[in-house]
């Protein structure tokens, strides 16, 4: 039984269906591999800012996106639009495209249908959830840091999205998934906290805990300090290590490492990082999210991408898979790309050390709630420049003794994983500078900060 979806949403039957439409107009046209990506989005938002809910929002969208494959030459068009008329112009554009396109001597044939494992991420309760419900959570987290004596500004977003993959060789994939999101920020005079999370149910998330959290921050983290920057022993949070050691898993691509655009470079199978590093790409991980196939159909498998501190496993399209006569991982994009693949699920192994036991074996440090504004600076070592935001704090004797003025920083994501003293249990964690991901706290020594920011 499905579950009661949305006008917004496409169930499987229902892709089935206009695939059929797809195929007969792709015949009608002479064509006999055609390739359609079926996708819907169906989102709610409430925003608020300066103690005061000052907007509801909602949007859905539904398309579809048809590829057709002649020799060596492809080419998709996509449209909003269902009805038969519609999707025959979009077979007809991407036919058009298609014959304009230079050949492609590494295009391979259409996929073969395999067996892809289901995941079950669809929360009714979050899927009709109301801004009744949203506003009632939002207003409660606004007494919370109005009660602080600051001021809250954040988003609480509710929504599902359905995406499939239909094929003339007979492949025929569906997903459908909820998710919902909270952010907060609390601001003080002088200071500020933050706190933010997801998760495909929105019984999963408590909105108030994050709200005393982003308060907690504020109030600790007012009347800064100023310190010298230089190297210090960092304790990263969850949503800190997300966003830096996020920036490096693009580099999980074969297609980057074939280009040498990659720092994994000649470097795959070499020892590059701590012992303690254990890192996995796994789309039925239960705290991750997304679909389990990839954008030609093929089912995600489970990766081990760094094992005891060694990368060992690519992402592998099934074009970059067959030119190293290797297996595709089901990581690649739609075609055509220029991208390839990239891991989308990335879990990171914790340890057992909490983040206060972390906090209290340091003689002297900084702990960092989040980082932003990251631009990379030295591709080939992953060194990463960027800033401290919404709640850094100076470690004293075991304890966090003062908020401190911000840092920037230029750190090398290679360093940093060579250089961690501890590992909390990894958690769902959501940034602003990375997609969501599992992740751990870490405590790192040496981080590197170069300049004390004005804030």
């Amino acid at each position: 039984m499905l579950p009661e979806i949305g006008a917004a949403m496409l169930t499987q039957s229902e892709c089935h269906d206009l695939f059929d439409t797809v195929q007969k107009a792709a015949a009608s046209l002479g064509v006999s591999e055609v390739e359609a990506l079926f996708g819907a989005h169906c989102a709610a938002l409430t925003r608020f800012a300066n103690n005061t809910i000052h907007q509801n929002v909602a949007e859905q969208d539904r398309w579809i996106s048809v590829r057709v494959a002649l020799d060596q030459q492809t080419a998709r068009a996509t449209t909003n639009r269902f009805d038969p008329d519609s999707i025959r112009n979009a077979v007809a554009q991407a036919l058009a495209l298609a014959r304009s396109a230079a050949p492609n001597p590494d295009l391979l044939p259409l996929n073969q249908p395999s067996v892809i494992s289901e995941t079950k991420r669809f929360h009714p309760g979050t899927a009709s959830a109301t801004p009744g419900h949203r506003g009632r959570a939002v207003a409660e987290a606004i007494r919370i840091v109005e009660s602080a004596g600051q001021t809250a500004a954040g988003i609480y977003c509710t929504g599902q999205s359905a995406e499939a993959i239909f094929n003339s060789r007979g492949v025929a994939a569906w997903h459908a998934e909820t998710m919902a999101q909270f952010s907060i920020t609390a601001m003080a005079g002088d200071s500020s906290g933050w706190a933010k999370a997801s998760a495909v149910s929105h019984e999963a998330i408590d909105p108030l805990a994050l709200a005393r959290t982003a308060a907690e921050k504020a109030r600790l983290s007012r009347d800064p300090h100023e310190i010298a920057p230089g190297r210090h022993t960092v304790i990263l949070e969850p949503a800190a290590v997300l966003d830096l050691v996020g920036q490096m898993f693009g580099d999980f691509s074969a297609t980057a490492v074939t280009d040498s655009r990659s720092f994994l470079t000649d470097r795959v199978g070499k020892k590059l990082f701590g012992e303690n590093i254990q890192i996995s790409d796994d789309v039925a991980h239960p705290l991750q999210a997304g679909v389990p196939f990839d954008g030609e159909g093929v089912p995600r498998r489970k990766l081990t991408l760094v094992e005891a501190g060694v990368p060992r496993e690519l992402a592998y399209a099934r074009s970059s898979a067959h030119r190293a006569g290797a297996e595709p991982t089901g990581h690649g994009f739609p075609l055509p790309n220029e991208v390839g693949e990239a891991p989308l699920n990335i879990v990171i192994a914790g340890g057992s050390t909490s983040l206060d036991e972390m906090v209290a074996s340091t003689e002297r440090g900084i702990l960092v709630t989040r980082l932003w504004y990251i631009r990379e600076v030295d591709p080939y070592e992953k060194i990463m420049t960027g800033m401290t935001r919404d709640g850094t704090f100076l470690i004293e004797n075991g304890r966090v003794s003062r908020g401190l003025r911000n840092f920037r920083f230029n750190q090398g994501i290679i360093e940093l994983l060579n250089n961690v003293e501890a590992l909390s249990p990894s958690v769902r964690a959501s940034g602003e500078e990375a997609f969501d991901m599992v992740v751990p706290a870490m405590k790192v020594r040496g981080f590197n900060f170069t300049e004390v920011t004005r804030f």
